[in-house]
Protein backbone atom coordinates (compact mmCIF):
# COMPACT_ATOMS: atom_id res chain seq x y z
CA UNK A 1 0.00 0.00 0.00
CA UNK A 2 1.20 3.14 -1.03
CA UNK A 3 2.12 5.83 1.68
CA UNK A 4 -0.72 8.05 -0.11
CA UNK A 5 -3.37 5.49 0.44
CA UNK A 6 -2.22 4.94 4.58
CA UNK A 7 -2.46 8.76 4.82
CA UNK A 8 -6.01 8.24 3.30
CA UNK A 9 -6.84 5.49 5.57
CA UNK A 10 -5.40 7.56 8.89
CA UNK A 11 -7.64 10.82 7.54
CA UNK A 12 -10.59 8.73 7.62
CA UNK A 13 -10.90 8.25 11.13
CA UNK A 14 -11.56 11.77 12.09
CA UNK A 15 -14.05 13.05 13.99
CA UNK A 16 -16.43 15.67 12.84
CA UNK A 17 -15.18 19.01 14.88
CA UNK A 18 -16.50 22.85 15.36
CA UNK A 19 -15.93 24.80 11.65
CA UNK A 20 -13.05 26.94 13.47
CA UNK A 21 -11.51 24.02 15.02
CA UNK A 22 -11.28 22.20 11.49
CA UNK A 23 -10.24 24.84 10.36
CA UNK A 24 -7.56 25.83 12.45
CA UNK A 25 -6.51 21.89 12.07
CA UNK A 26 -6.56 22.39 8.24
CA UNK A 27 -4.18 25.29 8.34
CA UNK A 28 -2.23 23.57 11.39
CA UNK A 29 -1.31 20.33 9.46
CA UNK A 30 -0.84 21.90 6.30
CA UNK A 31 1.98 24.45 8.41
CA UNK A 32 3.42 20.90 10.06
CA UNK A 33 3.73 18.88 7.04
CA UNK A 34 6.81 17.38 5.31
CA UNK A 35 7.11 19.03 2.54
CA UNK A 36 6.79 17.15 -0.66
CA UNK A 37 6.64 18.68 -3.81
CA UNK A 38 3.72 18.56 -6.28
CA UNK A 39 1.59 15.55 -4.42
CA UNK A 40 -2.29 15.60 -5.81
CA UNK A 41 -5.00 13.15 -6.28
CA UNK A 42 -5.13 10.51 -3.92
CA UNK A 43 -6.38 6.90 -4.64
CA UNK A 44 -9.46 6.13 -2.83
CA UNK A 45 -10.14 2.72 -3.31
CA UNK A 46 -9.08 -0.24 -5.81
CA UNK A 47 -11.95 -2.51 -7.10
CA UNK A 48 -11.61 -5.89 -7.86
CA UNK A 49 -12.95 -5.42 -11.01
CA UNK A 50 -14.07 -2.72 -13.66
CA UNK A 51 -15.46 -2.64 -16.96
CA UNK A 52 -15.06 0.16 -19.77
CA UNK A 53 -15.39 0.85 -23.52
CA UNK A 54 -12.92 2.19 -26.14
CA UNK A 55 -14.07 5.05 -28.39
CA UNK A 56 -15.14 2.15 -30.31
CA UNK A 57 -17.49 0.58 -28.32
CA UNK A 58 -14.54 -2.68 -27.75
CA UNK A 59 -15.61 -4.05 -24.19
CA UNK A 60 -12.78 -4.04 -21.49
CA UNK A 61 -12.64 -5.58 -18.14
CA UNK A 62 -9.73 -5.01 -16.13
CA UNK A 63 -8.83 -7.30 -12.95
CA UNK A 64 -7.22 -6.61 -9.66
CA UNK A 65 -3.81 -6.69 -10.82
CA UNK A 66 -4.05 -4.15 -13.58
CA UNK A 67 -6.55 -1.61 -11.64
CA UNK A 68 -3.53 -1.66 -8.60
CA UNK A 69 -0.81 -1.07 -11.57
CA UNK A 70 -3.47 1.98 -12.66
CA UNK A 71 -3.30 2.93 -9.16
CA UNK A 72 0.52 3.06 -9.05
CA UNK A 73 0.29 5.27 -12.24
CA UNK A 74 -1.62 8.24 -10.32
CA UNK A 75 0.26 7.68 -7.28
CA UNK A 76 3.63 9.02 -9.13
CA UNK A 77 1.15 11.01 -11.26
CA UNK A 78 0.49 13.24 -8.20
CA UNK A 79 4.24 13.21 -6.97
CA UNK A 80 5.00 14.73 -9.78
CA UNK A 81 4.10 18.42 -10.62
CA UNK A 82 2.90 19.71 -13.81
CA UNK A 83 1.25 16.23 -14.38
CA UNK A 84 -1.97 16.61 -13.08
CA UNK A 85 -4.88 15.19 -14.20
CA UNK A 86 -4.61 15.33 -17.66
CA UNK A 87 -0.77 13.87 -17.31
CA UNK A 88 -2.28 11.21 -15.20
CA UNK A 89 -5.01 10.00 -18.37
CA UNK A 90 -2.21 9.83 -21.17
CA UNK A 91 -0.36 8.01 -18.87
CA UNK A 92 -2.88 5.50 -18.39
CA UNK A 93 -3.93 5.26 -22.26
CA UNK A 94 -0.37 4.56 -22.98
CA UNK A 95 -0.03 2.06 -20.31
CA UNK A 96 -3.62 0.20 -21.70
CA UNK A 97 -2.23 0.74 -25.43
CA UNK A 98 1.59 -0.78 -24.84
CA UNK A 99 0.53 -3.85 -22.38
CA UNK A 100 -3.47 -3.52 -21.01
CA UNK A 101 -2.18 -2.46 -17.52
CA UNK A 102 0.12 -5.31 -17.29
CA UNK A 103 3.73 -5.73 -16.36
CA UNK A 104 5.48 -8.03 -18.78
CA UNK A 105 9.02 -9.32 -18.58
CA UNK A 106 10.55 -10.58 -21.68
CA UNK A 107 13.07 -13.56 -21.12
CA UNK A 108 13.34 -13.80 -24.53
CA UNK A 109 15.93 -10.75 -24.70
CA UNK A 110 16.50 -10.29 -20.62
CA UNK A 111 16.29 -13.74 -19.24
CA UNK A 112 17.14 -11.82 -15.99
CA UNK A 113 13.49 -9.93 -16.34
CA UNK A 114 12.04 -13.52 -15.23
CA UNK A 115 13.36 -13.46 -11.86
CA UNK A 116 11.84 -10.06 -11.21
CA UNK A 117 7.78 -9.20 -10.28
CA UNK A 118 6.05 -9.51 -13.71
CA UNK A 119 2.50 -10.27 -14.27
CA UNK A 120 3.83 -12.28 -18.13
CA UNK A 121 6.35 -12.85 -19.99
CA UNK A 122 6.08 -10.70 -23.28
CA UNK A 123 7.92 -10.82 -26.59
CA UNK A 124 8.00 -7.71 -28.29
CA UNK A 125 11.52 -7.12 -29.42
CA UNK A 126 13.51 -5.96 -26.48
CA UNK A 127 10.63 -4.37 -24.70
CA UNK A 128 9.62 -4.58 -20.93
CA UNK A 129 7.60 -3.45 -18.37
CA UNK A 130 3.68 -1.68 -18.15
CA UNK A 131 4.90 1.00 -20.98
CA UNK A 132 6.82 -1.63 -22.78
CA UNK A 133 10.39 0.81 -22.37
CA UNK A 134 13.25 -0.74 -24.30
CA UNK A 135 16.95 -0.77 -21.87
CA UNK A 136 18.68 -0.39 -25.36
CA UNK A 137 16.73 2.45 -26.35
CA UNK A 138 18.40 4.13 -22.32
CA UNK A 139 14.55 4.21 -20.65
CA UNK A 140 16.65 1.93 -17.92
CA UNK A 141 18.16 -1.03 -16.16
CA UNK A 142 16.04 -4.15 -16.93
CA UNK A 143 15.67 -3.93 -13.13
CA UNK A 144 14.71 -0.66 -13.72
CA UNK A 145 11.85 -1.03 -16.00
CA UNK A 146 10.27 -4.28 -14.18
CA UNK A 147 9.65 -1.94 -11.46
CA UNK A 148 6.33 -0.06 -12.64
CA UNK A 149 6.89 3.06 -10.17
CA UNK A 150 9.99 3.28 -11.80
CA UNK A 151 8.64 3.13 -15.18
CA UNK A 152 5.96 5.55 -14.05
CA UNK A 153 8.78 7.90 -12.99
CA UNK A 154 10.47 7.94 -16.61
CA UNK A 155 6.93 8.30 -18.41
CA UNK A 156 5.88 11.08 -16.68
CA UNK A 157 9.60 12.67 -16.95
CA UNK A 158 10.38 16.35 -16.39
CA UNK A 159 13.46 18.22 -13.78
CA UNK A 160 12.78 15.11 -11.60
CA UNK A 161 12.11 11.99 -14.01
CA UNK A 162 15.11 9.41 -14.13
CA UNK A 163 16.25 10.07 -17.16
CA UNK A 164 16.49 13.73 -17.85
CA UNK A 165 14.71 14.51 -21.23
CA UNK A 166 16.45 11.49 -22.93
CA UNK A 167 14.53 9.93 -23.77
CA UNK A 168 12.03 12.17 -23.46
CA UNK A 169 9.13 11.65 -20.65
CA UNK A 170 5.78 13.50 -20.98
CA UNK A 171 6.66 16.32 -19.49
CA UNK A 172 9.50 17.06 -21.39
CA UNK A 173 7.14 17.70 -24.64
CA UNK A 174 7.08 21.10 -25.94
CA UNK A 175 3.65 22.24 -24.82
CA UNK A 176 2.41 18.76 -24.28
CA UNK A 177 -1.03 20.34 -22.97
CA UNK A 178 -1.90 21.58 -26.65
CA UNK A 179 -1.44 18.48 -27.85
CA UNK A 180 -4.22 15.88 -27.92
CA UNK A 181 -3.99 12.60 -25.04
CA UNK A 182 -2.92 10.25 -28.24
CA UNK A 183 -0.85 12.55 -29.88
CA UNK A 184 1.14 13.28 -26.07
CA UNK A 185 0.93 9.68 -25.27
CA UNK A 186 2.63 9.16 -28.85
CA UNK A 187 4.99 12.03 -28.11
CA UNK A 188 6.66 9.43 -25.14
CA UNK A 189 5.79 6.22 -27.06
CA UNK A 190 6.99 7.18 -30.60
CA UNK A 191 4.93 3.93 -31.63
CA UNK A 192 4.94 2.91 -35.52
CA UNK A 193 1.20 3.18 -34.68
CA UNK A 194 0.65 6.54 -33.72
CA UNK A 195 -3.52 6.45 -33.50
CA UNK A 196 -3.96 3.81 -31.62
CA UNK A 197 -3.61 5.39 -28.26
CA UNK A 198 -6.77 7.72 -28.52
CA UNK A 199 -8.86 4.83 -28.41
CA UNK A 200 -7.97 4.08 -24.39
CA UNK A 201 -9.28 7.83 -23.20
CA UNK A 202 -12.37 6.64 -22.34
CA UNK A 203 -11.38 3.70 -20.23
CA UNK A 204 -8.37 5.65 -18.76
CA UNK A 205 -11.39 7.97 -17.69
CA UNK A 206 -13.38 5.49 -16.20
CA UNK A 207 -10.12 4.32 -14.02
CA UNK A 208 -9.24 7.51 -12.86
CA UNK A 209 -13.33 8.24 -12.01
CA UNK A 210 -13.34 5.07 -10.57
CA UNK A 211 -10.19 5.15 -7.98
CA UNK A 212 -10.25 8.76 -7.05
CA UNK A 213 -13.00 10.67 -7.14
CA UNK A 214 -16.89 11.07 -6.17
CA UNK A 215 -19.59 10.15 -8.27
CA UNK A 216 -21.54 13.22 -10.13
CA UNK A 217 -25.12 14.16 -9.43
CA UNK A 218 -27.13 14.12 -11.70
CA UNK A 219 -27.83 17.95 -11.73
CA UNK A 220 -26.39 21.38 -14.41
CA UNK A 221 -23.13 20.68 -16.42
CA UNK A 222 -22.60 24.45 -17.04
CA UNK A 223 -20.12 27.31 -15.44
CA UNK A 224 -23.31 28.36 -14.01
CA UNK A 225 -23.82 29.03 -9.75
CA UNK A 226 -26.86 27.38 -8.27
CA UNK A 227 -28.12 27.54 -4.59
CA UNK A 228 -28.94 24.08 -3.93
CA UNK A 229 -28.87 20.44 -6.11
CA UNK A 230 -31.08 17.07 -5.70
CA UNK A 231 -28.30 15.64 -3.18
CA UNK A 232 -27.67 16.65 0.02
CA UNK A 233 -24.85 18.19 1.07
CA UNK A 234 -22.50 15.93 3.08
CA UNK A 235 -21.76 16.63 6.49
CA UNK A 236 -17.89 17.45 7.11
CA UNK A 237 -15.35 14.59 8.77
CA UNK A 238 -12.32 15.12 7.00
CA UNK A 239 -10.65 18.49 6.86
CA UNK A 240 -7.49 19.00 4.28
CA UNK A 241 -5.07 22.14 3.10
CA UNK A 242 -6.41 22.76 -0.37
CA UNK A 243 -2.77 22.08 -2.27
CA UNK A 244 -0.96 19.20 -1.78
CA UNK A 245 1.31 17.91 1.19
CA UNK A 246 2.44 21.22 2.11
CA UNK A 247 3.14 23.03 -1.04
CA UNK A 248 2.40 26.57 -1.82
CA UNK A 249 3.98 29.81 -1.34
CA UNK A 250 1.58 32.38 0.70
CA UNK A 251 2.51 35.72 -1.04
CA UNK A 252 -0.81 37.61 -0.12
CA UNK A 253 -3.06 37.69 2.53
CA UNK A 254 -6.48 38.72 3.83
CA UNK A 255 -7.16 42.49 3.66
CA UNK A 256 -7.29 45.82 1.86
CA UNK A 257 -4.25 45.90 -0.65
CA UNK A 258 -3.07 47.56 -4.69
CA UNK A 259 -4.24 44.85 -6.96
CA UNK A 260 -0.99 44.13 -8.78
CA UNK A 261 -3.06 43.88 -11.81
CA UNK A 262 -5.86 46.38 -11.76
CA UNK A 263 -3.51 48.61 -9.67
CA UNK A 264 -6.70 50.02 -7.16
CA UNK A 265 -6.81 49.55 -4.06
CA UNK A 266 -9.72 46.92 -2.80
CA UNK A 267 -10.34 43.75 0.10
CA UNK A 268 -8.29 41.15 -1.20
CA UNK A 269 -11.32 38.49 -0.24
CA UNK A 270 -8.38 35.10 0.18
CA UNK A 271 -5.35 34.12 0.66
CA UNK A 272 -2.62 33.43 -2.43
CA UNK A 273 -0.59 30.01 -2.52
CA UNK A 274 1.94 30.23 -5.18
CA UNK A 275 2.83 26.77 -6.76
CA UNK A 276 3.00 25.78 -10.38
CA UNK A 277 1.39 25.51 -13.46
CA UNK A 278 -1.13 22.18 -12.75
CA UNK A 279 -0.33 20.67 -9.28
CA UNK A 280 -3.60 19.61 -8.48
CA UNK A 281 -6.17 21.68 -6.15
CA UNK A 282 -7.85 19.56 -3.74
CA UNK A 283 -10.82 19.87 -1.86
CA UNK A 284 -10.88 21.01 1.24
CA UNK A 285 -13.39 19.05 3.09
CA UNK A 286 -16.69 16.89 1.55
CA UNK A 287 -19.66 18.86 -0.11
CA UNK A 288 -21.35 19.96 -2.96
CA UNK A 289 -19.86 21.84 -5.98
CA UNK A 290 -22.06 25.01 -6.36
CA UNK A 291 -19.90 26.91 -9.31
CA UNK A 292 -17.58 25.69 -11.28
CA UNK A 293 -16.61 28.51 -14.41
CA UNK A 294 -15.40 31.79 -15.13
CA UNK A 295 -16.24 33.81 -11.84
CA UNK A 296 -14.69 37.31 -12.51
CA UNK A 297 -11.47 38.41 -11.59
CA UNK A 298 -10.79 34.98 -10.04
CA UNK A 299 -10.76 33.50 -13.35
CA UNK A 300 -11.95 30.03 -13.59
CA UNK A 301 -13.04 29.41 -10.73
CA UNK A 302 -14.74 26.58 -8.20
CA UNK A 303 -16.89 26.80 -5.17
CA UNK A 304 -17.93 24.16 -3.13
CA UNK A 305 -20.39 24.02 -0.15
CA UNK A 306 -19.72 22.39 3.13
CA UNK A 307 -21.99 21.56 6.15
CA UNK A 308 -20.44 21.97 9.45
CA UNK A 309 -23.06 21.26 12.46
CA UNK A 310 -25.90 22.67 10.09
CA UNK A 311 -23.53 26.01 9.02
CA UNK A 312 -23.16 26.27 5.27
CA UNK A 313 -19.84 26.93 4.92
CA UNK A 314 -18.30 27.82 1.23
CA UNK A 315 -14.78 27.14 -0.22
CA UNK A 316 -13.50 28.99 -3.26
CA UNK A 317 -10.80 27.77 -5.63
CA UNK A 318 -9.52 30.43 -8.13
CA UNK A 319 -6.95 31.32 -11.19
CA UNK A 320 -7.42 27.66 -12.25
CA UNK A 321 -5.43 26.52 -15.20
CA UNK A 322 -7.50 26.71 -18.81
CA UNK A 323 -9.23 22.93 -19.15
CA UNK A 324 -7.99 22.25 -15.56
CA UNK A 325 -11.38 21.88 -13.61
CA UNK A 326 -12.27 18.31 -13.27
CA UNK A 327 -15.83 18.69 -11.75
CA UNK A 328 -18.91 20.39 -12.14
CA UNK A 329 -21.55 22.23 -10.46
CA UNK A 330 -23.95 19.32 -8.32
CA UNK A 331 -20.86 17.10 -7.97
CA UNK A 332 -20.48 15.67 -4.80
CA UNK A 333 -16.86 15.51 -3.70
CA UNK A 334 -14.77 14.17 -0.41
CA UNK A 335 -11.97 15.88 1.18
CA UNK A 336 -8.55 15.88 -0.79
CA UNK A 337 -10.83 15.40 -4.26
CA UNK A 338 -8.22 16.76 -7.47
CA UNK A 339 -11.36 19.00 -8.12
CA UNK A 340 -8.57 21.52 -10.11
CA UNK A 341 -5.55 22.30 -11.68
CA UNK A 342 -3.52 25.55 -10.28
CA UNK A 343 -3.15 27.76 -13.77
CA UNK A 344 -3.14 32.04 -13.81
CA UNK A 345 -6.69 32.71 -15.19
CA UNK A 346 -8.46 36.03 -14.63
CA UNK A 347 -6.10 39.13 -13.12
CA UNK A 348 -3.14 37.33 -12.11
CA UNK A 349 0.67 37.65 -12.65
CA UNK A 350 1.48 34.06 -12.54
CA UNK A 351 0.60 30.48 -11.50
CA UNK A 352 -1.02 30.19 -7.41
CA UNK A 353 -3.86 29.25 -6.14
CA UNK A 354 -6.84 32.39 -4.67
CA UNK A 355 -7.83 30.03 -1.37
CA UNK A 356 -11.29 31.90 0.39
CA UNK A 357 -13.63 30.68 3.15
CA UNK A 358 -17.18 32.20 3.08
CA UNK A 359 -19.49 31.03 6.17
CA UNK A 360 -22.90 30.97 5.26
CA UNK A 361 -22.62 30.45 1.65
CA UNK A 362 -21.37 31.73 -1.48
CA UNK A 363 -22.65 34.92 -1.63
CA UNK A 364 -21.74 36.01 2.27
CA UNK A 365 -18.69 38.09 2.93
CA UNK A 366 -15.51 36.21 2.98
CA UNK A 367 -13.11 35.91 5.97
CA UNK A 368 -9.65 35.55 6.81
CA UNK A 369 -8.75 31.74 7.09
CA UNK A 370 -5.51 32.81 9.55
CA UNK A 371 -7.61 35.17 11.61
CA UNK A 372 -10.30 31.87 12.10
CA UNK A 373 -7.38 29.90 13.21
CA UNK A 374 -6.46 32.72 15.61
CA UNK A 375 -9.60 32.43 17.38
CA UNK A 376 -9.95 28.57 17.53
CA UNK A 377 -5.84 29.05 18.89
CA UNK A 378 -5.72 31.21 21.34
CA UNK A 379 -5.07 34.35 19.86
CA UNK A 380 -1.95 32.60 17.73
CA UNK A 381 -1.79 33.13 13.87
CA UNK A 382 0.55 30.96 12.23
CA UNK A 383 1.22 31.88 8.79
CA UNK A 384 0.21 29.54 5.71
CA UNK A 385 3.39 27.44 4.97
CA UNK A 386 5.93 28.12 2.68
CA UNK A 387 7.19 24.48 2.13
CA UNK A 388 7.03 24.91 -1.87
CA UNK A 389 10.19 26.91 -1.79
CA UNK A 390 11.63 23.71 -1.24
CA UNK A 391 10.72 22.14 -4.52
CA UNK A 392 10.89 25.68 -6.78
CA UNK A 393 10.92 29.45 -5.77
CA UNK A 394 8.26 31.05 -7.98
CA UNK A 395 7.58 34.61 -8.64
CA UNK A 396 5.63 36.67 -6.77
CA UNK A 397 1.48 35.72 -7.90
CA UNK A 398 -1.45 38.12 -7.55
Amino acid sequence: MTTVRRLLLATATAVVLPPALLIGLLLMAAAQATPTCGRGQTVTAVPDMLAARTTDGTPITMGRVQLEHAATLIDVGATVAGVGRDGVVVALMAALTESGLRNYANTTAYPASGTLPHDADGSDHDSLGIFQMRPAAGWGSVAELMDVTYQARAFYGGPTGPNHGTPRGLLDLPRWRDLSPGQAAQGVEVSAFPDRYARYEPVAEAILDALTTASHAPTATSGDTVAAGPAPVPSVGVVRYPLPDNTGVRTSGFGMRTNPVLHVRRLHEGVDLAAPQGTPILATAAGRVVAAGPRGGLGNAVAIEHHLHAQAVVSVYGHIAADGTHVRVGDLVAAGDWIADVGSTGNSTGPHLHFEIRPGGLDHPAIDPTAWLASATGGTTPSLPAGLAACTTPAVRA
